[in-house]
């Protein structure tokens, strides 16, 4: 297929059209926020009429949660990476899942605002959906694992930690270590008050850092 733009005539594949609006709407919401995507101009970074996204996307935001469910892969990805299935102990394996975590938010900031700032909601949106509890899921298992090392009645529920660790992880990457212009200073490091705050979680737990 062909197209003319500014007296010159270009050409794509059909098969990356999908991949070009996806990386179009990337660069709009970095430069733009969320707001700022609009199917016209996601085509027009394509290189695209504005009739063509509809090959591939219902509306804007069946193409914003697109974005949105390509990240949560790739976070689900990073988080099995960094668990590295409990080794060398479960805690210290943790903590790996909590960097990775502020890792990919620091890295990926246009994902990162897709998944949790587009207002998308999920049950109208079965990939995402299900790519976001792949997402918890990788947490979660991580979790079990944790807790499986706390003896006695104190051991608590591997979903409470979970939710737990997720918002704590989620805070501090929103808040502090974004690679955008909604990060916040502070006198310490995203880093450092990660590590800082998941030790004193997981002491609190209970659980044991030679796990």
């Amino acid at each position: 297929m062909s197209w003319t733009r500014n007296g010159e005539t270009r050409s794509y594949h059909h098969g990356n059209l999908r991949e070009a609006l996806m990386r179009a709407t990337l660069d709009l919401i970095l430069e733009k926020g969320v707001a700022g995507v609009t199917f016209a101009e996601a085509a027009r970074r394509a290189g695209v009429s504005a009739a063509a996204p509809y090959r591939h996307f219902r509306d804007r935001d069946e193409l914003l949660a697109a974005v949105a469910t390509m990240g949560f892969d790739r976070l689900t990805a990073a988080l099995t990476t960094a668990w590295q299935n409990g080794k060398p102990s479960a805690s210290a394996a943790y903590e790996r899942v909590g960097r990775a975590y502020l890792d990919f938010a620091r890295r990926n900031p246009a994902e990162y605002v897709a998944m949790f700032e587009a207002g998308l909601p999920p049950e109208g949106h079965e990939d995402l959906q299900q790519a976001s509890n792949r997402a918890f899921g990788a947490l979660r298992e991580a979790a079990e694992v944790l807790v499986s090392h706390i003896a006695g009645p104190s051991r608590p529920p591997a979903l409470m930690v979970a939710l737990h660790t997720w918002s704590l992880a989620h805070g501090v990457a929103s808040l502090f270590g974004r690679a955008d212009g909604a990060r916040r200073k502070l006198p310490m490091g995203p880093d450092e008050l990660l590590e800082a705050a998941f030790l004193v979680y997981l002491k609190g737990l209970g659980a044991p850092s030679g796990s």
